[in-house]
């Protein structure tokens, strides 16, 4: 039976009703992220969400607008969240859509902000339109750096594995986003119907100026490098429910090292196992490194690891040399709140609750940053990143020195396999292009792929697949702009854009319906 108040239903209350138009706007705005890759659809849903938000002039109706809106948007981009909680479903299945929940409502709170401030500041409606979208931009910077970040599902996105995506190379993925929500507020911000076509060619004529831009720089020559090093990428397809059974365990090790024995007309100059490929501490291997190294046949080996320091376990990527010898590792730093390690847990045992401290062994312990590993004349220096590191672009120019290419290695088998491994792989892509850098991704599950310094694929295996891929490092291009400032110069252009509209907002009578 509907709910009622006052003799009407509820649910068809206006209130209600722009709550869940909102909610489904949110939703379908999410087609522009992989696989989908839907990014019309997403420019005309947040056109249509933006006129939406624009109507609204009380600042508490349109930030809880803004939410649920948010929320929409971040459970249809992020809906893969449910999958580890179905990794042993007897035991956590029950938890997936309190956690969907959580995430969706809980990163929905800087789109709330951004619609809380747009009403606040535009006393009519074009300048809501204009607050939002600067709000709304400036919201999703934050997202990447409030609370150690999550960048996931940033609007800019949608234009991964198009030629727009090299602008990210001049400003970064924040760049796109603005560039993303400019786009779908344009049309919205006009006053008539002329003027609404008019902006909305402007629109057009940006997109097809990157377009034709991008193919320019994607076309355009590349360095020739002779004698570039061969690696060997080891995709083991280790399911996660059965990753650590102790049989399981062994069978997919074996297995690993068969793919790196296998026989090619050219030995590799690398091989690259991925994110915890061995089921063994780092200091307790056994017999383990040296079996992998006699199966390398005297080429150095990349490989993740868990090790420890008395009750600390790091998440790690050792190189072993000819004889099994470590002789370079690297700790995860950045690593996944609640999922790695509970935020304040060692702050906790101080107080005698020691059941969420990574120094008592309950969870990862961080790293102490960033890194780069010289692995010699042939092969260069690199740039590790262990699974979740790759979101953040920040964290790769916080490596002490420019590295010759970037290496991630990642378990994707927590993120099932519809659209989380997807969204992932589309993430490093935008990684190598803002670096300019080529990026070689090894996951244990899929996809592996070796991306050259303009984010294109040039060779993968996909997702669910057991297999090797040989292939030569692709050339490193100069230091981007983004690589050399990163996000400031878009921070800046917010913040201004934002304090311009905030000292004029009461230079500016308001509507008169407002």
């Amino acid at each position: 039976m509907a709910l009622r108040a006052g003799g009407s239903s509820l649910w068809l209350r206006p209130g209600w009703r722009r709550l869940l138009l909102g909610a489904a706007l949110g939703a379908v705005t999410a087609a522009g992220q992989a696989p989908l890759g839907l990014w019309p659809v997403t420019l005309v849903s947040l056109s249509a969400l933006i006129a939406l938000m624009a109507s609204e002039a009380d600042v508490f109706r349109a930030a809880r607008l803004g939410w649920v809106s948010g929320a929409g948007y971040f459970a249809g981009a992020m809906f893969w969240i449910v999958e580890p909680f179905m990794v042993e479903p007897e035991r956590y299945a029950w938890m997936a859509p309190f956690g969907l929940l959580l995430m969706a409502f809980g990163m929905a709170l800087f789109w709330f902000a951004a619609a809380g401030a747009a009403a606040w500041i535009g006393r009519q409606r074009r300048r809501r339109v204009l607050a939002f979208a600067v709000a709304l931009a400036s919201a999703e910077l934050a997202r990447g750096y409030v609370l150690t970040g999550l960048p996931w599902a940033l609007l800019g996105h949608i234009w991964v594995g198009t030629p727009v995506m090299q602008a990210a190379a001049y400003v970064g993925p924040m760049g796109l986003t603005i560039l993303t929500i400019g786009l779908a507020a344009l049309p919205v911000m006009a006053m008539s119907r002329r003027r609404g076509a008019l902006r909305l060619a402007v629109g057009v004529a940006i997109v097809a100026s990157l377009w034709a831009f991008g193919t320019l720089r994607l076309n355009a020559p590349e360095p020739v490098v002779a004698d570039a090093p061969l690696l060997r990428l080891i995709q083991p397809n280790a399911e996660q429910h059965l990753k650590w059974r102790e049989d399981m365990a062994r069978l997919f090790f074996e297995r690993q090292v068969a793919q790196t024995a296998e026989v090619a007309e050219r030995r590799p100059d690398l091989v690259i196992w991925p994110e915890t490929a061995v089921p063994w501490l780092l200091e307790r291997p056994g017999s383990a490194l040296e079996i992998i190294a006699e199966a390398a046949g005297g080429a150095p080996v990349a490989l993740g690891i868990q090790r420890a320091e008395g009750f600390r376990f790091y998440n790690s990527l050792a190189v072993i040399d000819a004889t099994g010898t470590p002789v370079s590792v690297y700790d995860k730093f950045h690593l996944v709140p609640f999922g790695e390690y509970t935020p304040f847990g060692d702050l906790l045992a101080d107080f005698g609750v020691k059941a969420f401290a990574s120094r008592e062994g309950y969870g990862y312990t961080a790293g102490p940053g960033a890194a780069v590993i010289d692995l010699g004349p042939v092969l260069g220096k690199v740039q590790p990143l262990i699974c979740y590191e790759a979101v953040f672009p920040q964290d790769l120019r916080a490596a002490p020195e420019r590295p010759d290419w970037l290496l991630q290695v990642t378990n994707d088998g927590w993120f099932g396999k519809v659209s989380g491994p997807y969204q992932h792989l589309a993430q490093a892509r935008l990684r190598a292009v803002e670096q300019g850098l080529p990026l070689i991704r090894v996951a244990n599950t899929g996809v592996s792929a070796v991306i050259d310094a303009k984010g294109r694929i040039l060779r993968s295996l996909p997702l669910g697949a057991v297999g090797i891929i040989d292939a030569e490092l692709p050339p490193a291009l100069y230091a981007t702009p983004y690589a050399r400032w990163g996000d400031w110069p878009v921070a800046a252009l917010l913040f201004l854009a934002l304090a311009g509209l905030v000292v004029t907002r009461r230079s500016v009578a308001p509507d008169a319906a407002a």
